[in-house]
């Protein structure tokens, strides 16, 4: 949704009539009934065909249900029912996903040392075969993109195994993490799903070793390069709004969710620093950092640490907090300058976030704190109000 409408208050103005209103509210309406019942049907079929292979755990009894989700699923979809299609494709999909993962699950668990050399080129000919299919099938294009989207699965699953396999580490892993963005993103933009192009954000952002963790009842994200992760991030979405600006079609909607997804990623990476700062490009020699157990007293091993991590370029909690808070609030003013919805949430979001975690967590919930906080904010927001008038007019 590009635009905000307050549609009644349109129509009051004369600016719509009603018969317009109308059909607006019916388009968003069913935009979002079918984002809800899309999220449904994906989530149940990858839900389902993983339960029953780790639920069966038996590769012929997997195989066998999978084939009669398969062909049961088939024989619905080639009776060209309107009315049961979307169950059909359902039933199909869960059975190829069984067929899939089971394989999968079954090769890495038995013969683990050969697995990668099967599932790689297994994966990738099942997707180039379903991308031959999708161009030339009008009908069925939603199982037959799937498939392909489960071959491109079990495609970079198999290049996992093999830096599993080979103990690769380091650039060679960063590398991988970027081939997987770049053909996840390809995948997407093919079978037009931005659910899938957003994914690609995952490995992108683990070539910099940003990932996140569970722990009992804690979520946690782990950014060891704050500042690299930033421009990372900065340097993806760019891309991305360059792409949405000259490109026609699917792209542009694909290249705006990629940058949602990249100005969330890139303002937890800015959260971490704001909290703990950051040296810069120190994770990389983690290797060489100084170990516990070649000093016997606590003193002389925080004293190299220090000595250790003063090699590196600092940037304080402090500074980071600051630039933070510029960026969202220019970040924000720019995207509701140019109708980005979803950079302008993000945006708005993480400047409640960070303005939370600032007052309580560096400032301690002083009250002076927030009466200045709040002063600042007056000016701020008139000097925005100002330019606004000044760059576009007093509308």
């Amino acid at each position: 949704m590009t635009h905000v409408v307050q549609t009644e208050q349109l129509v009051a103005e004369g600016i719509l009539n009603r018969s317009q209103a109308d059909e607006i509210i019916r388009r968003s309406r069913e935009t979002m009934l079918a984002i809800v019942v899309n999220i449904l049907l994906t989530g149940g079929i990858v839900a389902a065909a993983l339960g029953f292979v780790f639920w069966i755990a038996d590769p012929l009894g997997v195989a066998v249900l999978g084939m009669i989700f398969l062909m049961g699923g088939a024989a619905v979809l080639a009776g060209r029912s309107e009315l049961y299609g979307m169950l059909g494709n359902a039933a199909a999909l869960i059975g190829a996903g069984m067929l899939f993962s089971g394989a999968g699950v079954e090769l890495l668990d038995t013969y683990p040392d050969i697995a990668h050399w099967v599932m790689i080129p297994g994966g990738a000919i099942a997707g180039a075969v379903a991308a031959w299919a999708y161009g030339r099938q009008e009908e069925f294009r939603f199982a037959i993109g799937s498939v392909g989207l489960m071959g491109v699965a079990l495609h970079l699953a198999g290049g996992l195994a093999a830096i599993e396999t080979y103990g690769l580490s380091g650039l060679g892993t960063s590398l991988y993490s970027l081939y997987a963005a770049g053909l996840i993103t390809a995948a997407g933009v093919f079978v037009n799903v931005r659910f899938v192009t957003a994914l690609a954000i995952v490995p992108f952002a683990q070539a910099l070793n940003t990932s996140t963790e569970y722990f009992h009842a804690a979520y946690v994200f782990y950014s060891p390069e704050s500042t690299l992760t930033i421009l990372q991030m900065s340097a993806l979405i760019g891309i991305c709004l360059y792409a949405a600006r000259h490109s026609a079609d699917r792209v542009p909607r694909h290249a705006g969710i990629l940058a949602i997804m990249a100005g969330v990623v890139g303002a937890l990476a800015f959260l971490v620093g704001t909290l703990w700062g950051d040296e810069v490009g120190m994770s990389f020699f983690r290797d060489q950092r100084p170990m516990w157990n070649d000093y016997g007293d606590w003193t002389d091993y925080t004293a190299a640490m220090d000595a250790w991590r003063a090699q590196f370029f600092h940037i304080s909690e402090e500074v980071y907090s600051v630039v933070f808070a510029v960026v969202l609030i220019a970040g924000a003013w720019l995207a509701a300058a140019r109708h980005r919805r979803g950079l302008f949430n993000t945006a708005v979001t993480f400047l409640g976030i960070h303005g939370y975690t600032q007052m309580f967590e560096s400032f301690s919930d002083e009250p002076a704190a927030w009466a200045l906080g709040g002063l600042a904010l007056v000016p701020l927001a008139w000097g925005m109000w100002r330019l606004n008038r000044r760059m576009f007019g007093a509308a």
